[in-house]
């Protein structure tokens, strides 16, 4: 039964139709699975919040993106602040892979994932989000309007971003 509430119904089928936005930045920012799920949750609730201020001027995927990355690195500079804890190695990322697939090729895609995660978390947050954006395969435009930098500023930036990424998946290889 659909609610008659436009907010509700607004605030439902934009989780039902772009949930894994929210999944995926939360496991960006929180490497610990219970801070991804901690920080999905306050995703939502940001989401739930800018409902009536979403004026339609952007695509629904693009304002979700804005909301979702400004509460991914706004929880992200509050954990530091509440936590001086030593950093623990990540959760292992589930790869991505099919289910009759080899073994060991899932084992070293898994891998791969994991490595990639570890380089992308140990970016600097413009840039971590940026390859984020990049990696969900976003237009240049799309970008622009979600971070408000110009088209030609997110073309820069991402090719800055990818240089630093790679330079640590390189760091990272070497110490596997």
């Amino acid at each position: 039964m659909k609610s008659a509430d436009p907010h509700e119904s607004t605030f439902a089928a934009w989780l039902e139709e772009h949930g894994a936005i929210l999944r995926q930045l939360s496991r960006v920012y929180a490497p610990e699975s219970a801070d991804a799920d901690e920080l999905q949750q306050e995703m939502m609730v940001q989401l739930w919040r800018s409902v009536p201020s979403f004026a339609g001027q952007a695509k629904p995927s693009t304002w979700i993106y804005r909301v979702c990355l400004n509460t991914g690195l706004t929880w992200q500079r509050a954990q530091r602040r509440r936590e001086a804890r030593v950093v623990t190695s990540p959760a292992p990322i589930d790869a991505a892979v099919s289910a009759d697939g080899d073994p060991a090729n899932r084992q070293e895609q898994g891998d791969l994932m994991q490595r990639l995660m570890i380089a992308v978390r140990s970016l600097p947050a413009a840039q971590r989000s940026l390859i984020v954006l990049a990696l969900d395969d976003l237009s240049y435009r799309e970008i622009a309007e979600i971070t408000g930098m110009t088209e030609n500023h997110v073309g820069v930036a991402l090719s800055r971003a990818r240089k630093a990424l790679a330079q640590k998946m390189e760091e990272i290889s070497h110490e596997f």
